[in-house]
């Protein structure tokens, strides 16, 4: 007899603390159910991870049905990290996995299951390649430059992928809508079901305790019951659009004031998992925080707070930016400092910066485009995060800061530049550029809440995990849904992470339901 435990260490599944989510919601009387429908797989969520898993299973000879409550296609990130492709092959770049893993592990706190991390390790790219083979020579790929510096290490694994011009294929231009619909088309195409506007409410069992079915209402008001007769894989994403999932899990998820939409994450598959005995990941949940709300750049430029102080290293990632400007007062926004001279100080640079907000987004290859940055510049000025002004005095009035510190830090900042060593923060010197040559520019940015990554715990399987730590029979996770693979931060080690681990997911799952049946 195999030995069974409580899982204790690092997963949720403690005595109910009041949140109405922790209580299962009655069983939709069976006299309300009007129809039933049955595939090999169901999948639950049409994302990426959920599309991703439905075609690979399809491609593999598995009926499959997908439900997704969304009216239609949602799909908000634009890059796919994948490891060693073929495309970074050629351009002679080579990742060292195993520096990749310790790294991902430090910035998650050790609080990572290694065996799923190298799932996405290991499978990353053969997920990527199998969606160029889908699109048949209709895409064009793009390596991603990432920041490149002393303060992070960001791997130059993010690939952007576009639509050639002489592709009628597809209907969208690129990122993760134009993923999508490759995969969606595959999908159908082997004869997949894809039902939308219809909205799961709970999973199923039958009588030996494998999840069989889930009960769903669909956009006419009627419940149907849709069963997967082989596995039923929840791939619903995260939970940033549920105030006491964030609460329970991910409080700092409040602090940002911006958001962007999510179109009702509110963790539908984590709260069906946790009802029929699945265990979540231990808080806190990894927070994406991007600091891409009033102004989507920031640069390496003089960044102070409301109060007209320099608060950080400015040579640094995203993910930092938004929490450094959260501990500051007020919290919502900072700004960024700069003069006349910022095109010609990015040009000079631009082989040496690079990442998320530090520099404009490019792929390896691509020169600066300095007419592109100022209409970008022009555009926050006008929308109103952003302040152009003669002198200091004017500009420290125009964004409501108090006049003499905004001076004086403007002041002590010039002098660090002239010694060409930041005693006060410790920027590299090469990224030190004064603030001297009117007209002065200040744009206002600040942290916004993307998405939240925590889920229901797996095996290398991707088989949902129960208290004892074995399976539960039929349920599987990909996706935001599924955890074991976030903590503390959301790793921006690779830009775009989240769609890599999607596709190396569906190529997992697909596996696993095979081999169980």
């Amino acid at each position: 007899m195999v030995k069974q435990l409580e899982m204790k260490f690092y997963s949720y599944r403690s005595p109910k603390r009041g949140y109405s989510w922790e209580t299962p919601p009655e069983p939709v009387p069976e006299s309300q159910i009007v129809e039933t429908m049955e595939a090999d797989v169901l999948v639950i969520g049409g994302g990426i991870s959920g599309l991703a898993a439905a075609a690979r299973c399809t491609y593999k000879g598995l009926s499959c049905i997908v439900i997704d409550k969304n009216e239609r296609l949602v799909a908000l990130a634009g890059q796919i990290a994948a490891i060693n492709t073929k495309v970074m092959a050629e351009k002679g770049i080579v990742i060292d996995k195993k520096q990749l893993a310790a790294d991902w592990l430090k910035v998650s706190g050790s609080r990572v299951q290694e065996d799923l991390l190298w799932i996405f390790i290991n499978r990353s790219a053969e997920g990527f390649e199998w969606l160029l083979e889908l699109a048949e020579g209709c895409l064009e790929v793009g390596i991603y430059v990432g920041y490149r510096g002393p303060m992070f290490n960001e791997y130059p694994g993010t690939h952007h992928i576009f639509k050639k011009k002489d592709c009628d294929k597809y209907t969208n231009f690129g990122g993760g809508m134009l993923a999508c619909e490759i995969l969606e088309k595959e999908f159908l195409k082997n004869g997949g079901r894809l039902f939308r506007s219809t909205a799961a409410e709970q999973l199923e069992k039958d009588a030996s305790g494998r999840v069989v079915s889930c009960v769903a209402k669909g956009g006419d008001g009627k419940y149907r019951r849709y069963r997967g007769n082989k596995a039923v894989i929840l791939a619903t994403g995260d939970c940033s659009d549920d105030p006491e999932m964030l609460e329970a899990f991910c409080p700092i998820g409040f602090r940002p004031a911006k958001r962007f939409p999510r179109h009702g994450n509110t963790g539908d598959g984590q709260k069906m998992a946790y009802w029929v005995g699945a265990v979540l990941d231990n808080p806190e949940w990894a927070p994406s925080l991007h600091a891409l709300a009033y102004s989507p750049f920031q640069g390496f430029f003089l960044h102070v707070n409301q109060l007209g102080q320099r608060f950080m290293n400015e040579d640094t990632w995203m993910q930092a930016k938004s929490v450094r400007c959260l501990m500051q007062p007020g919290g919502d926004f900072a700004f960024s400092v700069f003069d006349s001279k910022y095109l010609d100080e990015i040009a000079e640079r631009w082989e040496i910066i690079g990442g998320q907000g530090m520099a404009p987004l490019s792929v390896i290859g691509e020169e600066f485009n300095r007419d592109a940055l100022a209409k970008e510049i022009e555009r926050t000025i006008k929308a109103g995060n952003g302040y152009k002004a003669a002198t200091l005095d004017e500009l420290a009035k125009l964004i409501d800061v108090p006049v003499e510190n905004f001076k004086n830090t403007v002041a002590r900042y010039n002098e660090i530049v002239a010694a060409g060593d930041d005693v006060d923060f410790g920027k590299r010197a090469e990224l030190l550029t004064s603030i001297k040559k009117p007209p002065f520019y200040v744009l206002k940015w600040g942290p916004a809440l993307l998405d939240v990554f925590g889920g229901a715990l797996t095996n290398a399987k991707l088989n949902v995990l129960g208290v004892d730590g074995s399976p539960i029979p039929g349920l599987y996770a990909v996706g935001n849904a599924a955890g074991g693979m976030y903590a503390v931060d959301y790793p921006l080690l690779l830009n775009g992470n989240s769609y890599g681990r999607a596709l190396a997911y569906a190529m997992q799952v697909a596996d696993s339901i095979l081999e169980e049946n």
